[in-house]
């Protein structure tokens, strides 16, 4: 009996970045929610059975807690959007995330600037 073929690897990582881009676009060009400003989409996590993704995103102005919530009042409308647009059989439902990695990067970038000021000064 012949093997049976594993389906692509690599494609789960592949609809999981075409999500990112076409969420990008609707939250940019479609979505007139006020609470929601300039919003990044930092990674999508979809899983295994396509059903969910985890949205993680950053914003540039704006409250954290305010624009999650906005973004996953509007989760259905950028679902239905996405459906448009993709061609899978399973949209997944959408779950945002605020993604504090680039918080976590400046506070870091402080704190080393800051250990070498004060060794130039012991030095």
């Amino acid at each position: 009996m012949p093997k049976r073929k594993a389906a692509a690897p690599n494609r789960a990582f592949k609809v999981a970045d075409q999500i990112q881009r076409d969420l990008t676009e609707l939250i940019a060009r479609e979505l007139k929610d006020p609470r929601v400003g300039m919003v990044t989409i930092q990674a999508v996590e979809v899983t295994p059975d396509y059903a969910h993704a985890k949205v993680f995103f950053s914003l540039l102005v704006g409250d954290p807690a305010e624009t999650t919530e906005a973004l996953n009042q509007a989760a259905g409308f950028l679902r239905n959007g996405l459906f448009k647009r993709l061609h899978i059989h399973t949209v997944p439902t959408l779950h945002f995330q605020f993604d504090r990695t680039t918080e976590r990067a400046a506070d870091m970038n402080a704190l080393i600037a800051q250990a070498v000021a004060s060794r130039s000064k012991d030095d």
